[in-house]
């Protein structure tokens, strides 16, 4: 293994060492998030949330995009999909039964009901309140 490959693999790894992150990566499978929706889920502060996500980014199993203010969070695409689709599958059947993945698709189900504005509104209350 040459020493780029070494470093991926532990920037890989490393990102599958948090159970914030494996709740992430779960999340994602329904799609492209908003990262006020990831915050709504986890119930972590924004700048946790971040670096989390920047993990994750730095291991090359998300994607993200800016639109004015917001940030959105998706599954790599393409070839990219490909080497991330085993370690969700690994994922989902090792984590299958979960009651943490049921709870968080649950309020994934209620932050996906509510405009971004409006979640983000509430999260800047609960910050400064």
């Amino acid at each position: 293994m040459n020493s780029e490959a070494m470093r991926s693999t532990l920037r890989i790894t490393k990102a599958l060492s948090d159970i914030q992150r494996l709740r992430i990566l779960l999340m994602l499978r329904a799609g492209e998030l908003c990262v006020c929706q990831i915050i709504a889920v986890l119930g972590l502060a924004p700048s946790t949330v971040s670096k989390h996500l920047s993990i994750l980014g730095a291991a090359a199993l998300v994607d993200s995009r800016k639109d004015g203010r917001w940030a959105y969070y998706r599954l790599p695409q393409g070839e990219a999909l490909k080497a991330v689709k085993p370690l969700l599958k690994w994922l989902e059947e090792a984590l299958e039964g979960d009651d943490s993945v049921a709870k968080d698709a649950t309020k994934l189900e209620a932050a996906l009901a509510c405009p971004p504005e409006s979640l983000s509104e509430r999260q800047r209350k609960r910050c400064a309140g």
